[in-house]
């Protein structure tokens, strides 16, 4: 007690005092050091992106430098070939002027250490800062920032990294533009002058691409150029030709893979028997390598000489170390449908390579096909470990147990499927269900994989809505699918697959606003409008509309079956019986179904062509032999066509017409 009597004036008369706040301040102090030093690296990272978003505007003004430098090579690049003359001839400055510019701008860079240690000083913050600006999809910032960093500094990872962002976005002029000031500097820098040569004929800019494929082999006479033509090989036979003329032009035509590039050209322009003397000269030099001796096969085959060109397969395998010729020789066969040979080849490659997880799979589904079930289980099951083929082994392992009658070891690995294929695999697996009526199971499942993979929600909530409906339980699928919109509105394919359940009548208007939903989400979408079309010929409303939209459909999928039946439905409502009978007759002709047949056969009779309706009767009779519902088409055929038939019909195309 009287120890707090004593201390309290005590504290009292220290509150104010200097000593007592310095006192109270330091344990603060200590506290913030200790944090400071505990996140010192998250501080740090912090720091640069503040820094880096700071300086964002003051490295505006050396991106807009960029643009405005950019702007008149970049037009000169897209400009017509009235200026292609003067581009070249700026272009092939000699090699020895190139070289004099890069010594003289090494000798400006590096006059003292100093210098060179600002210029990396002042690399890295516009690095940063375009690397940043990528990280937040912000690509043409970033491609912008490489940019005034390959005309300031000129360095091959700064310029290589530039040519990636310009290739990702696909903008090919301002790739070309890299690649030229890069080769510009460094004129024997070989990967510059591969992407020169790559880029100037994605340009179409053919001489520029002959003089860079020459430099190249000047450099290297062997190397391997094939390459440069990966995913550019031209469409039309006059720019191929274009190309071959410019390729022609090259000194080095000894090269094996210039050689083969010509080859391969040739033989698109079907100039066989050239290509394939160039292909030999190429052979000569290199007789082992597999892409020559798979195109001196196509060559082959192109001219009508298979029995040749498997001969040839066959006698160049024994020399090769690689399966890639073996490989090409069986997926010929298969093409053709030669499962046995190609099986039997499969055989011997698996026990030459036993570890090649490619063979491997191959060899187990096509094991599968020749429903030899215990060798594609032995082959498959070596590769459910492979990072590259369990997915695929575990899928074809499970379609292997369901052809075999193996139910619960099918479900079992459909279960373990992943990645690209598990769409499917759970299709299959539901499917599977049904099948042996344990739909309960079935949507069990799906309900608990769409906590598991919660990407693949929308799937899911699709395919238990659709086993809801095929077990009569509509009302069921439709609050299910509802559920699933509250979470995601806008997913089109929720929005179709309740489209497919709402009933045309009664539920009108939640139908209207489903597909005035999908269309505004997607307007060219020939599904959504196809659906549309089809709704409102079912309401008999609106047909103008509905033919617009069938019509408009068919610009974007011209050979559509479903299509061309929905027309021809609203133009039979329309009493247009010239078009529909010409859009059944398509359709039908696509997809000979029961349903199109039927609605083909009572447009052929509304229109008064009985010889056709009987024998399009005949076919549906044959293909159908047990369907009842052809007996409406014998009804139809009587001597006299009363006035309500028409309306009949209208009736019978509701009750009948099926889209998936």
């Amino acid at each position: 007690m009287t120890q707090n009597v004593d201390f309290m004036p005590d504290n009292l008369a220290q509150k104010d005092s200097p000593q007592k706040r310095k006192a109270q301040k330091k344990p603060v102090q200590n506290r913030w050091l200790r944090f400071a030093k505990k996140h010192s690296i998250t501080f740090l990272i912090l720091g640069s992106i503040a820094y880096a978003s700071y300086s964002w505007a003051d490295n505006k003004s050396i991106k807009n430098i960029a643009k405005t430098n950019q702007e008149p090579i970049l037009q000169q690049l897209v400009s017509n070939h009235s200026n292609s003359d003067q581009r070249i001839a700026q272009e092939e400055q000699p090699a020895e002027q190139m070289k004099a510019r890069g010594q003289a701008n090494s000798v400006v860079g590096s006059g003292n250490l100093n210098t060179n240690n600002a210029n990396e000083d002042n690399i890295f913050l516009p690095v940063f800062v375009a690397e940043f600006a990528l990280s937040q999809d912000q690509i043409e910032e970033s491609l912008t920032t490489y940019l005034a960093l390959v005309d300031e500094y000129n360095q091959p990872m700064i310029n290589e990294r530039a040519l990636d962002l310009a290739l990702k976005a696909n903008d090919i002029p301002r790739a070309l533009y890299i690649a030229k000031v890069w080769v510009d500097r460094y004129p024997d820098d070989t990967p510059a002058l591969f992407y020169l040569a790559h880029l100037s004929l994605r340009a179409k800019q053919y001489e520029l691409s002959a003089k860079t494929l020459d430099r190249i082999l000047q450099l290297d006479p062997n190397a391997n150029i094939e390459g440069i033509l990966a995913g550019i090989y031209p469409e039309s036979a006059e720019a191929r030709q274009e190309m071959l003329n410019a390729l022609n032009s090259v000194d080095k035509k000894q090269n094996p893979s210039l050689l083969v590039m010509i080859a391969g050209l040739e033989a698109e322009n079907q100039q066989f028997e050239s290509a394939l003397h160039k292909v030999n000269l190429a052979l000569k030099q290199r007789p082992r390598v597999p892409s020559f001796i798979i195109l001196k096969a196509k060559l082959y085959l192109a001219s009508n000489q298979e029995s040749r060109a498997m001969r040839w397969l066959s006698w160049k395998s024994f020399f090769q170390d690689t399966p890639d010729v073996d490989l090409y020789q069986v997926q010929h066969l298969l093409k053709n449908n030669q499962t046995d040979k190609a099986l039997r080849k499969l055989r011997r490659m698996v026990r030459k390579y036993p570890d090649h997880e490619q063979l491997l799979f191959l060899a187990g589904i096509t094991s599968i096909d020749a429903k030899q079930y215990q060798n594609a289980g032995n082959y498959l099951k070596q590769l459910q470990n492979s990072a590259q083929y369990q997915d695929q082994a575990n899928y074809y392992l499970a379609v292997s147990a369901e052809r075999n009658q193996e139910l619960e070891l099918a479900i079992k690995l459909y279960k373990a499927v992943d990645g690209n294929l598990y769409p499917v695999a759970r299709k299959n697996l539901t499917s599977l269900y049904l099948k042996h009526n344990r739909s309960t199971e079935a949507i069990q499942l799906l309900t608990q994989e769409r906590v598991s993979h919660p990407s693949q929600s929308s799937f899911l909530y699709q395919l238990q809505a659709q086993i809801l409906q095929s077990v009569g339980n509509s009302s069921q699928a439709l609050m299910l699918l509802d559920e699933a919109l509250q979470q995601n509105p806008n997913d089109a394919e929720l929005i179709y697959s309740q489209v497919l359940l709402l009933d045309p009548f009664k539920d009108r208007d939640r139908l209207d606003f489903a597909l005035n939903k999908l269309l505004e989400i997607e307007p060219n979408s020939p599904t959504f409008l196809n659906a549309y079309a089809y709704t409102l010929a079912q309401q008999n409303r609106k047909l103008d509309l509905a033919r617009r939209y069938a019509e408009q459909a068919l610009v974007y999928a011209p050979q559509q079956a479903s299509i061309l039946d929905t027309l021809g439905y609203v133009a039979y409502l329309q009493n247009d019986y010239d078009v529909a009978v010409q859009a059944l007759a398509q359709a039908y002709q696509l997809a000979p179904s029961l349903g199109i047949g039927m609605r083909y056969a009572k447009a052929l009779y509304i229109r008064g062509d009985v010889d056709r309706f009987n024998q399009v009767y005949r076919d549906l009779k044959t293909a159908h032999p047990d369907a009842i519902e052809l007996d409406q088409l014998l009804e139809l055929n009587v001597p006299n066509l009363s006035p309500n038939i028409s309306l009949d019909l209208s009736k019978s195309f509701t009750t009948h017409l099926h889209h998936s």
